[in-house]
């Protein structure tokens, strides 16, 4: 800071305030103070501003080790949000496993982060979180239930689909769930079973797929003959699905109506266009750093934040009406 003060010709106090945005400082002397950063390539030590000022303006964010639409689209939305609000994000990830998120919170919380997002899709995620002394305010994403909890409402996503299709006509329904444990696989399994129940519709066997399309693909062959329509707890899976029911010549929606969950971008170009639920990530990256600074510096006239969101079904060309149901005419 020395040699930019030296090299523009002014204390090192002014280009403290420079650095810091300070109103009064006249124009023409930022212009040399940041003429002079540039030529000299100075960059400010945030650790030792840290020290001065007890604060690191950075917001630790744990994503699982997992190529997933959800899990990404989660990290990149708090980034954009952590920027916009002055907070720098750091970004980490651990295999979705006790020891190494226990790893990898621990490495943030070293860092001296003012607050975590933990994108939590297992309990054994949460488990973890309980298992440290966290003492900084803490977010947890895909788990909107919980006390630390912001995201789209899981179960409520699963009830439009099923309510959709139960709308259309189809009472033979089955269920393409998540791998077990994981928090939405859970929550999406739950609608669904719920809005059947409501209907006294008693699901065919459900099926259990990884998340990916290959799964998904995988058990088009246990599909049974009667079945007229799938929940799919993914996009992916449901793509893998699609797919699986061609080779084995049962045509969608005509034979057999397919919702997914989530709207990935590749979900519209499907072909058929998939029908599916959707999340907004963007929303809840936003909401998740607005929770945070809540609780960093709270402000008793401000409205509580919204930590659940509602989800959207997304009618598109992978549903129909079942064969052996005549259409309402309108």
């Amino acid at each position: 800071m020395h040699d930019v003060a030296a090299r523009a010709g002014v204390s090192h106090i002014t280009v403290s305030r420079v650095l810091n945005d300070y109103p009064s400082i006249r124009p023409e002397t930022r212009d040399r103070v940041l003429a002079a950063i540039a030529e000299l390539g100075y960059r400010r030590n945030l650790a030792a501003r840290a020290l001065v000022t007890s604060r690191t303006r950075a917001i630790g964010v744990l994503s699982p080790e997992v190529a997933q639409h959800g899990p990404a689209s989660s990290v990149l939305a708090v980034e954009r949000a952590a920027r916009e609000h002055g907070y720098h994000p750091l970004v980490t990830a651990a295999a979705v496993e006790h020891d190494a998120s226990v790893a990898a919170l621990g490495f943030l919380l070293d860092q001296a982060v003012e607050a975590l997002v933990v994108i939590a899709p297992h309990e054994t995620v949460l488990a973890a979180i309980r298992d440290l002394d966290i003492r900084v305010p803490l977010v947890t994403l895909q788990a909107p239930d919980r006390p630390t909890g912001v995201g789209v409402d899981q179960s409520a996503g699963a009830r439009l689909a099923a309510e959709h299709l139960l709308g259309l006509g189809h009472t033979h329904v089955q269920l393409l769930s998540g791998p077990e444990g994981y928090l939405e696989a859970t929550a999406r399994r739950q609608g669904v079973l719920a809005a059947l129940d409501d209907a006294s519709v008693v699901p065919g066997p459900e099926l259990r797929g990884d998340w990916s399309a290959a799964s998904g693909f995988a058990v088009a062959a246990e599909i049974e003959a009667s079945t007229t329509a799938v929940i799919a707890a993914n996009d992916q899976m449901a793509i893998g699905l699609i797919a699986g029911l061609a080779d084995a010549g049962r045509d969608v929606p005509s034979q057999v109506s397919v919702v997914g969950f989530d709207d990935i971008p590749e979900a519209e170009y499907q072909r058929p266009a998939l029908t599916t639920v959707q999340q907004d990530f963007e929303l809840v990256g936003r909401r998740a750093v607005e929770a945070l600074l809540a609780r960093i510096a709270p402000d008793p006239d401000a409205p509580p934040v919204e930590a659940v969101i509602a989800p959207r079904l997304v009618v598109r060309a992978s549903t129909a009406v079942p064969r052996s149901v005549t259409p309402r005419r309108e």
